[in-house]
């Protein structure tokens, strides 16, 4: 069994050679083994209200699984309050996983984080949904529920 030190040391790498602006990237399973090992893993869903509510969520304790919208619906505006939002869930030594649907928002939100102290951001490659597949349609490409991690429809 990896353990939590192992998994975060190879995000750590990866953040490294890919030399983003945060601390690295996980896997969906690797996210999933570390909020069941680690107390202060917290998974940070930066997708809106209405994909949580229409599209499906990823089944955590509330505890753990932490809403903040980096975007607005309807309209997509940035949310202003992004940073203020998460300040009230997280705390600066959490080691927070943030999701969005394919894995582009969430990089955003980590490196925001990043930029406001929190020291341990990691992306979760690929997403909720992943990429889309040769018919457009997503979840059979990469990302959370592609690899089997718990979730729940909407």
């Amino acid at each position: 069994m990896t353990t939590p030190e192992e998994i975060l040391a190879a995000a750590r790498e990866r953040g490294q050679s890919g030399q983003f602006p945060y601390a690295g990237a996980v896997t969906p399973t690797e996210a999933h083994s570390l909020l069941l090992m680690a107390p202060k893993v917290k998974l940070v869903d930066v997708r809106t209200n209405a994909e949580r509510d229409w599209v499906g969520r990823v089944l955590l304790p509330e505890s753990q699984h932490l809403a903040v919208q980096w975007s607005l619906y309807p309209g997509g505006t940035p949310n202003p309050e992004f940073i203020w939002e998460l300040n009230q869930v997280a705390a600066s030594d959490d080691v927070l996983l943030f999701l969005c649907r394919s894995g582009v928002r969430s990089r955003h939100g980590a490196k925001l984080a990043t930029e406001h102290g929190y020291a341990n951001c990691f992306d979760i490659l690929e997403g909720f949904e992943g990429d889309k597949d040769s018919h457009g349609h997503r979840k059979t490409v990469g990302g959370w529920c592609h690899a089997g991690m718990p979730w729940v429809g909407a």
